[in-house]
């Protein structure tokens, strides 16, 4: 067997089971249900040096390493978390968590409901970011650790991670939010409408319930998986990537594949619907649509921000329509409202959204500092 491609080598994931309900933001609850989660580094004496990793949409909790050093099994975020990378494991104990109703092994639509002994599919309640963060709290919990020396995500993780300075400041030394907004925009929410149409009136969707027709709603899935997926890349990087180039180098006068644009967006959307739940699809997108800190003080976003208490790094890429660098912007003047300390890094990167989960010299430069500091004081 090859050695790992990944400097932090194999790792194992890890269950938690929870008998008791967690309540929800909707008012209902789910019931006894497990996470998924993985940790890498060492937890310090003191348990104080704890790094919570919040993912996004379509990742999970393998957020680095590999699996019996397989190469394709790479975590997401692996170029950021490992020995002498940015998020250094030698320094940090590092955790990421599955949330609940994705499909990675956490309690999610394809888990059993224990009332029915049948899978939850569509009866399986809307959660929010704000129920992921209670969570992952329970999980801390378990764990024994009572403090974060930091929580950090991009995209919908990011999101996460300026809810945990909210629904639990004295909890959270310090808050990296990547990539991420206060709440998604009106296109944004449109973008998401449309994908999840996509998914609901394929035929094979069948209500939400497709698993008991042994089916499952790969094209609207994969036409879902297409739409997001234009989203999270620039106009120069598909410009580059394949510009006006043609398939077969020719037109072929028809509606199959013409152009290299189409074959790329074809094979993402087939690949995402081999392995990704439709029912997971339709509540994370409505997760990002909800998330709004700001709806209960009246769209007054540093009011909303006012209980954190943690140290914030903010960070925007150039290129991201999906995420503007405006959108950090009103998170980094609602803290400078509150007096809170924000360091902001708005970085020239071509790849548009994608460009969190890229090796982006300046960006790992200033993440890497970032937690140069942290350690410093957990030393100090």
């Amino acid at each position: 067997m090859s050695a790992s491609p990944s400097a932090l080598g194999d790792v194992t994931p890890q269950r938690m089971a929870f008998d008791e309900p967690l309540p929800l933001q909707s008012g209902a609850q789910l019931p006894a249900y497990e996470l998924t989660y993985e940790t890498y580094g060492t937890l310090n004496a003191e348990r104080s040096n704890a790094v919570l990793v919040c993912h996004a949409l379509n990742a999970s909790h393998h957020a680095a390493g590999t699996y019996e050093g397989d190469p394709k099994s790479l975590g997401w975020w692996d170029n950021l978390i490992g020995p002498g990378k940015p998020l250094d494991t030698r320094r940090f104990f590092v955790l990421c968590v599955n949330n609940p109703g994705s499909c990675f092994g956490s309690t999610g639509p394809m888990s059993l409901d224990p009332a029915t002994g049948q899978p939850w599919g569509s009866r399986f309640p809307v959660v929010t970011v704000e129920d992921w963060v209670d969570a992952q709290a329970r999980l801390l919990d378990r764990l024994g650790i009572t403090r974060l020396a930091a929580v950090i995500g991009g995209s919908l993780g990011g999101m996460q991670a300026l809810s945990w300075t909210l629904r639990h400041p004295d909890r959270v030394a310090h808050c990296a939010a990547i990539a991420t907004a206060p709440s998604l925009s009106a296109q944004n929410i449109a973008f998401n409408e449309v994908a999840r149409r996509a998914i609901i009136t394929d035929p094979d969707f069948h209500g939400g319930d497709f698993y008991a027709h042994g089916v499952v709603p790969r094209q609207g899935l994969a036409v879902a998986r297409m739409i997001g997926h234009i989203t999270y890349l620039s106009d120069d990087a598909m410009a580059t990537k394949f510009g006006r180039a043609l398939r077969s180098g020719a037109l072929g006068y028809g509606f199959g594949v013409d152009f290299e644009i189409e074959s790329y967006l074809r094979y993402q959307g087939d690949k995402f619907s081999g392995y990704f739940d439709a029912n997971s699809y339709l509540l994370i997108t409505r997760a990002l649509d909800y998330f709004d800190p700001a709806r209960a003080t009246g769209g007054d976003l540093a009011a909303a921000l006012a209980p954190a208490t943690a140290r914030f790094l903010l960070v925007s890429f150039t290129t991201d329509w999906r995420f503007s660098p405006q959108r950090s912007r009103e998170i980094v003047q609602a803290l400078i409202s509150n007096r809170r300390a924000v360091t902001y890094a708005e970085v020239d990167a071509p790849q548009g959204h994608d460009a969190f989960l890229m090796d982006h010299p300046h960006y790992h430069g200033v993440v890497r500092a970032w937690f140069n500091r942290i350690a410093q004081e957990l030393a100090s």
